[in-house]
């Protein structure tokens, strides 16, 4: 059985035949269709050559919730009254929810940080095959953020997803203290190296955040909100926590 577990373990580093996708979906979700990226169903992304490691199977943001992901964000951005934008992913991955607010924001540009050398190189691949138009970047975020230098754009949407690691439990949600890094770390250092400009921070979330951690990253934004994504089982959803910063949204 092609559990989460399994993909988590064993197949976590290995490239994934589409059979294997078709049936950690069916296994883990009772869709075959499960990992929809980029647009694509798992057999047609698969036949235009587009493959993904059993970690970004287990990972990836698909198309159902990246594109209300991407849709909110959008309004949002709206509101700041700016006459170009660009999206930053932080923590890029398969580069699928950039792909998506880059199409629902009308992003000038979108550019994604990646450190890990096996994700890079395949989702650089990907983003190729399919002509996403997304700078992919082998970087840390705080590397990748310095290397932005004054951005032109009146509007820098920043969306943060760190690797949540042992941050989520089943009784208090997701700490977002402890995930990798912290998500106000991530706050931090984004607004000591762009601070002078308007951002929107988009930050994945769970269903269920440690209050003490959402406020720990509320009170350094002078607006946010919070939104739960009701698409899978009870329990299993996640949410977006959206923040200005130099503006207020309204």
């Amino acid at each position: 059985m092609y559990d989460r577990w399994f993909l988590l373990g064993e197949k976590r580093n290995e490239l994934l035949a589409l059979w294997e996708v078709q049936q950690y979906g069916r296994d883990s979700f009772g869709d075959p269709d499960y990992v929809s990226i980029y647009g694509l169903r798992p057999h047609e992304w698969y036949a235009r050559g587009v493959r993904i490691l059993g970690r970004t199977a287990v990972e990836c943001t698909r198309d159902r919730l990246a594109g209300l992901i991407g849709r909110d964000i959008a309004a949002v951005a709206r509101t700041a009254s700016a006459a170009s934008s660009m999206v930053v992913d932080l923590f890029a991955g398969s580069g699928n929810t950039l792909y998506w607010i880059k199409r629902h924001a009308g992003a000038r540009r979108a550019i994604g940080f990646e450190l890990d050398d096996a994700v890079f190189e395949l989702v650089r691949s990907n983003i190729s095959i399919m002509g996403l138009g997304i700078d992919l970047r082998r970087a840390s975020y705080q590397h990748g953020l310095r290397a932005l230098g004054q951005p032109a754009e009146d509007l820098l949407i920043v969306f943060v997803a760190p690797p949540w690691g042992h941050a989520l439990s089943e009784g208090s949600g997701l700490d977002l203290r402890r995930t990798q890094p912290p998500v106000a770390e991530v706050i931090d250092v984004t607004t000591d190296v762009l601070g002078d400009r308007k951002l929107l921070f988009a930050i994945q979330v769970f269903q269920t955040v440690e209050p003490d951690s959402l406020g720990a990253v509320t009170a350094r934004l002078p607006w946010s909100a919070l939104k739960v994504y009701d698409v899978n089982a009870p329990g299993q959803n996640h949410g977006l926590l959206l923040g200005t910063w130099g503006w207020a949204a309204g």
